[in-house]
C-alpha cells in the first residue's frame, strides 16, 4: 500500500484526520526521509492539510479548490491529538448559536494553560485563547461532519465576549453580537460557579451593557442579583480598558466608567 492508498482507506473508513505518528506506524519501513517527502508531495497536489505540528487533515473535494477546510471540521480530533480540553468560544460560538451578526475570520477555541509553541502562521484559520481550568458544566455540544463539537452556552459566551472583546473585535462588536444572542441567554443560570471563571470587571461590563445598550433591564437585574448573591465586590472600572478614564465613575449600580461610546451595528 502506497502512501496516498492509506490515505484514502482513511478517509473512505471515516478517519479524515491523522498525526506524523500513526503514519510511521502504518509504514515502519520506510525512512523519515521518505515519509516527510511522501507528505509533502501529498500536500502540494492538495490531499492533505497540515492544521498543526504533526497533525494532518485529508481535503475534502469540497475544499481542495481553496486548499482550505473550515476549523470545524477537525477541531474536535485536533484538541483529542493535543489531549487538551477545549471549547469553540467568542463569535465562533455565537454563529453555532444563530448569532454571529457576521461570518468570524478566525475560528476561536478555548482551551488550557500551557501555551502552544507552534507558530500562529503555522494555522492563521485558528485563534487560541486560554484559561486555568475549562467550565465543562457551561459547555453544549452539536454534530458536526466529523463528529461532535463542543462550544460554549449562551451565558458564558455572553461573558467571553466581553472579558476577550479583543479578539472579538472591540467591545462594539461584542455588544452587536450580544444583542442577537441575548434571545437565547437566562442569567439565572449564573452562579459562582461561573463567576469563578471569570473576573469581576468582565461581569460589571456585561451588566452595563445590558442595562445601558441593549436596553435589557430584566436580564441585567437577574445578573446583578446573582453577582450579589456570591458576594462580589464591584470596583470602578473603565467600560473599555483600551481607553483612558476622565473624571469620576460613572453614578450607575455596575460602577463602570463609560469612557467609550458603544453603537450596535444594525446591517
Amino acid at each position: 500500500m502506497t502512501v496516498r492508498e492509506w490515505i484514502r482507506e482513511r478517509e473512505v473508513t471515516g478517519m479524515p484526520t491523522f498525526s506524523v505518528e500513526e503514519i510511521r506506524g502504518a509504514f515502519a519501513k520506510h525512512s523519515e526521509r521518505t515519509l516527510r517527502s511522501e507528505l509533502y508531495r501529498q500536500s502540494v497536489q492538495k490531499r492533505i492539510l497540515p492544521v498543526y505540528r504533526g497533525f494532518y487533515v485529508i481535503i475534502p473535494t469540497r475544499y481542495a479548490a481553496k486548499n482550505i477546510v473550515p476549523p470545524i471540521y477537525y477541531i474536535e480530533r485536533l484538541m483529542a491529538f493535543l489531549k487538551k480540553p477545549y471549547y469553540i468560544c467568542l463569535l465562533n460560538a455565537a454563529e453555532l448559536m444563530g448569532a454571529a451578526h457576521q461570518r468570524p475570520q478566525k475560528f476561536a477555541v478555548m482551551t488550557v494553560y500551557p501555551k502552544s509553541s507552534v507558530s500562529e502562521t503555522k494555522n492563521s484559520s485558528l485563534e487560541w485563547l486560554y484559561r486555568r481550568s475549562i467550565p465543562e458544566k457551561f459547555l453544549k455540544t452539536k454534530n458536526s461532519e466529523t463528529g461532535v463539537v463542543t462550544f460554549s452556552n449562551p451565558e458564558l459566551t455572553a461573558i467571553d465576549l466581553v472579558q476577550y472583546e479583543q479578539y472579538a473585535g472591540g467591545m462594539a462588536r461584542a455588544a452587536t453580537v450580544l444583542a442577537e444572542l441575548i434571545e437565547q441567554t437566562d442569567f439565572s443560570k449564573a452562579s459562582r460557579e461561573l463567576f469563578d471563571h471569570t473576573t469581576v470587571p468582565a461581569v460589571q461590563r456585561l451588566g452595563f451593557l445590558l442595562e445601558n445598550v441593549l436596553n435589557e433591564r430584566k436580564q441585567a437585574d437577574t445578573l446583578y442579583r446573582q453577582l450579589q448573591a456570591c458576594g462580589k465586590r464591584l470596583n470602578c472600572v473603565p467600560l473599555s480598558s483600551r481607553h483612558p478614564i476622565r473624571g469620576n465613575c460613572g453614578n450607575n449600580r455596575w460602577k463602570i466608567h463609560a469612557n467609550t461610546d458603544i453603537e450596535i451595528d444594525e446591517t
